[in-house]
């Protein structure tokens, strides 16, 4: 019995410093299990990582055709509107880190960053998801539209998270320290709004969960895109299809143009399935402008046997 006693209670703190490890965030398995779609590489939190060739590629699509091959896929709830930006010419373009923020209690504060110290983190607990960031990542975080007192960032983070991401952050809370951030070249933050106030009554309860973000689902390792009218969180397993699809609808709107204008072709010609003709007329145009397209012969030549994209 003392053995089976002992055996327990070794088994009952291995289990606990195995749960103070997560610090807030959501066991790998889980993660894996959630976002079970995506077969490629992982971070080593289980995090999908997106190469790097893609967050390239994917900062040259326009939304509206991200949006559009999402939906005809079903998700439809991956757009959020009505944001404030620090620079509205700056692209926020990565792979999602989540990060959940409620309104504090001082119980279960006191309890998160006495377990926070004992991990060796630093400051308040907005700090804790920058430690976390990699080049090409965006913070994303759900601060429950929170503006006064709800300011996740001033420029000094603001500064950290660009040096660390090389991008930017979408929160729905807000930020401080507009002048300073504006300052920082390349960065941008889409949030609700600026306010002078520092951030207090906000703990973190979740990193890199499952977020909400106004009336997006969000999870860690999508792909975010962005532009003036809002952010579009795009699933891992479709990033490449939906940037491929939408390389393609952008190609075919801008021959679509250049045929309009010169009026070799009507509108009901380019609207409607392209006979071989404008197909040829395509591919000669695609020559004629060499770094217009990553993409294959086979995917063209896909692509234009739909009927829809």
């Amino acid at each position: 019995m003392m053995r089976v006693i002992k055996f327990s209670a070794a088994l009952l703190s291995a289990c606990m410093l195995a749960a103070a490890a997560q610090a807030q965030t959501m066991p790998k398995e889980e993660l894996v299990f959630l976002t079970g779609e995506w077969k490629g590489e992982r971070f080593a939190d289980g995090r999908p990582k997106i190469p790097d060739d893609l967050l390239e590629r994917a900062g040259k699509i326009g939304i509206e055709e991200a949006w559009q091959v999402l939906n005809n896929e079903g998700y439809k709830n991956q757009f959020e509107g009505n944001w404030k930006m620090v620079n509205d010419s700056v692209k926020v373009v990565g792979r999602v880190v989540t990060a959940q923020y409620m309104p504090s209690r001082p119980d279960v504060e006191a309890k998160i960053k006495e377990r926070g110290k004992a991990q060796g983190r630093k400051g308040n607990t907005n700090a804790w998801p920058i430690e976390t960031l990699t080049k090409g990542d965006v913070y994303v975080a759900d601060c429950f539209g929170k503006i006064a007192q709800g300011t996740l960032i001033g420029d000094n983070l603001g500064n950290s998270i660009y040096a660390k991401t090389g991008t930017g952050v979408i929160f729905d809370g807000a930020a401080r320290d507009l002048a300073g951030l504006a300052d920082i070249k390349g960065f941008n933050a889409y949030v609700r709004d600026f306010d002078p106030s520092y951030l207090e009554s906000v703990v973190l309860m979740g990193l890199n969960t499952p977020v909400r973000i106004g009336h997006a689902i969000v999870m860690p390792g999508d792909l975010v895109i962005s532009e003036r009218e809002g952010v579009l969180f795009i699933p891992a397993h479709l990033a490449e299809k939906v940037i491929s699809t939408a390389e393609f609808i952008g190609l075919k709107d801008k021959f679509g143009h250049d045929m309009l204008k010169s009026g070799r072709y009507a509108p009901g010609q380019i609207d409607n399935q392209w006979t071989d003709e404008i197909k040829n007329a395509f591919l000669k145009w695609l020559d004629a402008h060499p770094g217009e397209s990553k993409l294959t012969r086979a995917q063209l030549d896909a692509f234009m046997e739909k009927r829809t994209w």
